[in-house]
């Protein structure tokens, strides 16, 4: 096969994984190139003690995303990962006590949410409902393709889902499309919760975003065997196996540009030549750090950042059955926490926390009768607070928040910890501020905001990845991946 030309790729988070398999396949030699000794980025693990843990992402959801592409290499994705759907999607404890636990089939879950709020099980189906259809009608837009190509509004899906705007909650906040479909306080906190998974706040982001819980109870929630992991091994031993080269512990110096086009990259101090680039990295260092030379879309590169994340990995030694691999402990006034997050820019006063449990499903994730707890709350990015002082408070109310929902003394079980908060986050995936999504979604044109796929400005440069169409999170970052790599496949080398 000939090739069509070399693609250099910075980093190899999951979208910088996508790509270069996709640019494998469509018959370019590749070679990624990662300052980490590891592939993965933000999906990536460590061992706390007898501990292990995965690092980053902890919610698996669309996994066809991650086994198309072995389908596309005429593999069995099954033969390089594994995973099982989860009957239980995430238990909730709520500040006054009530409990309530999510049921992937949605029969169930309504059922038990009119048990448990003052709601119909009509309106919880409707919700899902609604969520589907804003879904179906957005994702060929704005989920898998890129906004930046006007051919991509001049077909029919396009039309279709402009025309029915109406129907898609853009000119109201999440928590007020919220407000109108449940009267119950706990309920509407419930599903203003989905913000966060693109690092944004119930209060400002648009309502579009209730679409967000389809993906859970839609498409479902998955658990890899070998924790998450597995996904990155999978994707870094298919890439391997197709003959994409990388280059671990090589730390991009600079991407170099003539005549008004990339072509190739500085890395410790050596010259690789290559006929396009794609940077898996933020896309704000890539500008700052590696285009210092060339003019940066300042205005796009200074949105507002989503929410970053304060970890906690505890070695737990004790089983807690009430909890399974996704619980979520909410604060008792989710707008205070938002404002916390994005107007103060500070953590919390009582904070929301979340505990992902990987040895509920992976036994081996923790020592017989323990259990390894990732423990997670959402903080801002890092602008020069102290750190050093707010992570201590910060533990201090997550270990009351843990007590009070569990009725326990957590601390004594507590037999292993290391932290990730957004400094390390930003030195470790150089994610900007720390940011877990690029830019936050807290207005209505936030998906148009973004920054391209492509430069719009230089020549056969192009961009993947969570700081970038269409967004952060798994399914995103390999959609990013799939549509930077189409674009090459369109444009060729320029």
């Amino acid at each position: 096969m000939n090739s069509k030309g070399k693609a250099l790729i910075i980093g190899s988070g999951l979208a910088g994984l996508s790509s270069a398999i996709r640019l494998r396949l469509n018959g370019y030699d590749v070679e990624v190139f990662e300052a980490n000794p590891y592939p993965g980025g933000k999906l990536s693990e460590i061992q706390v003690g007898n501990y292990r843990f995965d690092a980053g992402p902890s919610l698996f959801t669309m996994p066809h995303f991650v086994d198309e592409l072995f389908h596309l290499a005429g593999k069995n994705p099954r033969d390089y990962y594994k995973y099982k759907q989860k009957d239980v999607v995430c238990n909730y404890f709520f500040h006054d006590g009530k409990r309530f636990t999510a049921y992937s089939d949605a029969d169930k879950y309504a059922k038990h949410a009119s048990e448990t709020f003052d709601v119909d099980k009509k309106a919880i189906h409707r919700y899902f409902k609604n969520a589907k259809k804003k879904y179906d009608l957005t994702a060929p837009l704005f989920l898998e393709n890129s906004l930046h190509e006007l051919g991509n509004y001049l077909n029919f899906k396009t039309i279709k889902a402009i025309a029915q705007l109406h129907h898609l909650s853009v000119f109201s906040t999440l928590n007020e499309h919220n407000e109108k479909s449940f009267k119950d306080k706990n309920l509407r906190q419930l599903f203003n919760r989905y913000a966060t998974y693109n690092g944004s706040s119930p209060y400002m982001t648009p309502g579009i975003m209730s679409m967000i819980p389809n993906l859970e109870q839609h498409f479902g929630t998955f658990v890899p065997e070998g924790g998450m992991i597995s996904i990155t091994n999978a994707l870094w031993k298919l890439a391997d196996e197709l003959g994409v080269q990388f280059h671990f512990g090589k730390q991009v110096e600079k991407i170099i540009i003539e005549h008004s086009a990339a072509c190739g990259l500085m890395v410790d101090g050596e010259r690789y030549n290559g006929d396009l680039v794609v940077s898996n990295m933020d896309v704000v260092p890539t500008y700052r750090k590696l285009l210092k030379e060339q003019i940066a879309p300042d205005k796009t590169l200074k949105q507002e950042r989503s929410s970053s994340a304060l970890i906690f990995y505890w070695g737990i030694k004790k089983n807690f059955p009430e909890l399974d691999l996704h619980n979520i402990l909410f604060s008792e006034d989710y707008e205070n926490e938002f404002n916390d997050i994005f107007k103060l820019k500070t953590i919390p006063s009582d904070p929301t926390v979340y505990i992902n449990i990987s040895a509920k499903d992976e036994l081996k994730d923790a020592p017989e009768g323990c259990e390894n707890w990732f423990v997670m709350i959402n903080v801002p990015g890092n602008t020069g607070q102290n750190w050093d002082e707010l992570i201590p408070l910060a533990r201090k109310r997550i270990i009351e928040r843990i007590n009070k929902a569990l009725n326990t003394d957590i601390e004594p079980f507590i037999e292993a910890e290391d932290v990730l908060e957004p400094r390390t986050i930003e030195s470790r995936t150089q994610s900007y501020q720390g940011s877990l999504y690029g830019a936050a979604s807290n207005n209505r044109f936030a998906a148009f905001l973004r920054h391209p796929n492509f430069s719009q400005s230089l020549k056969n440069l192009y961009f993947c990845g969570g700081s970038v169409h269409p967004g952060g999170g798994i399914p995103l970052a390999l959609l990013s991946g799939k549509i930077t790599a189409n674009i090459i496949q369109k444009q060729g080398v320029k």
